[in-house]
């Protein structure tokens, strides 16, 4: 049967890390999970008693393609609330995820064949989602010294559009409001149009991450509540993107995924005004960012570039080994620590990269240095 060039894409290696650590737990091994991008937490109390109560009075069904009304209004609120934004709530579309907004940003913007440009190391799904929409992913190299966020002057008029993630994942990196503007003025320049990811807003430790609608309406915003909401599994996310573009989003949205979930959107809209829960996971991995600056070196990576946000460390491990897949196997079977190689997020320069997530409990992340202490000394 036929198999179409899109469809080649490259594997997502956390999950193959994911398996490979499910698979020792159910051969009875303890592994300490520093490999996934997700909260340990549950979503909010808040939003899944509103779901149970939604679910007593009446069939949760389709909704509308942009979705809820209610939760639209309540989106636009939010940016009032911490970007100081006043916007316009048939502005916000509601995804099934941010990944379903990704599908529908690249779709709604770009014709096969065009580049859009993306900072190495990067989000992987940004490059294959591309190559299964047949446009063109241009890696952008970044550097340590620029914290792995892209610079204006990399920005070149042959690319049709560019994503910036802030805090980034895999380095939990933010550009600073100055960094985005001249990223954005370049845009301009270029004729090249942006794509925020601000899924990570709200994982900041030190200061707020900015918002590119603080400085733009001609941005396409992606959102999720996967992160700083932990709902990961509800497969819930939003859009913010020009008025002019809202229709033809809409046309897309009815025809590719009908409407978000009716039950995440309940319990997305009840998790806004759950944040003092929300806040107090957030101190959590503030204790384990602390926790993982401070004893990364110990346990034999000593360089990388110290995060802002999100729940990564993006480590240089070439000293160790310059096959990140390799070691990843090494530390999972030797150490009973998961953590993901650098591949996934750079092809080339990653295979001399590790990602450390400290999602978890802070007591697995002072169990998981511990372990990685000691196979470093033995190493």
């Amino acid at each position: 049967m036929r198999q179409s060039r899109r469809g080649d894409v490259d594997p997502f290696i956390v999950m193959d890390v994911m398996e490979k650590a499910r698979a020792a737990e159910a051969a009875g091994r303890h592994i300490i999970h520093m490999e996934v991008g997700q909260p340990s937490t549950p979503a909010p109390a808040g939003a899944r008693r509103a779901l149970a109560a939604a679910m007593e009075t009446g069939p949760l069904g389709y909704t509308v393609a942009l979705g809820l009304p209610a939760l639209r209004a309540r989106i636009a609120q939010h940016y009032a609330e911490w970007h100081g934004v006043d916007l316009d709530p048939a502005r916000v579309v509601v995804t099934a995820g941010a990944s379903a907004g990704f599908v529908l940003a690249f779709t709604a913007l770009f014709d096969a064949g065009e580049r859009v440009g993306l900072g190495l190391p990067g989000y992987p799904s940004y490059r294959h989602i591309l190559k299964a929409l047949s446009l063109d992913p241009v890696g952008i190299e970044t550097a340590m010294e620029d914290r792995f966020q892209p610079r204006p002057d990399q920005i070149t008029a042959d690319l049709s559009g560019l994503i910036v993630a802030s805090p980034g994942n895999p380095a939990g990196t933010m550009l600073s409001r100055d960094s985005l503007a001249a990223l954005i003025a370049q845009c301009r320049e270029m004729d090249v149009t942006l794509i925020s990811d601000e899924i990570y807003h709200g994982l900041h430790y030190d200061r707020p991450a900015v918002s590119a609608l603080e400085l733009t309406g001609d941005a396409f915003i992606i959102n999720s509540f996967s992160k700083y909401f932990s709902m990961t599994g509800w497969r819930i996310g939003w859009m913010v993107v020009p008025q002019s573009h809202v229709r033809q989003v809409e046309r897309l949205a009815q025809n590719l995924f009908i409407c978000p979930s009716h039950a995440s959107q309940v319990a997305a809209l009840a998790a806004f005004d759950c944040h003092e829960e929300l806040d107090a996971n957030r101190s959590v991995y503030a204790a384990n960012r602390q926790l993982m600056i401070d004893g990364l070196a110990a346990a034999g990576f000593p360089s990388f570039a110290p995060p802002d946000g999100a729940f990564y460390v993006y480590a240089d491990s070439r000293h160790l080994s310059d096959d990140a897949l390799a070691l990843s196997g090494r530390i999972l079977d030797e150490a009973g620590v998961a953590v993901t190689p650098g591949l996934d997020f750079d092809p080339v320069r990653g295979r001399g990269m590790l990602r450390f997530s400290y999602a978890r409990s802070t007591a697995d992340i002072v169990e998981g240095l511990g372990r990685l202490k000691e196979w470093a000394e033995r190493a």
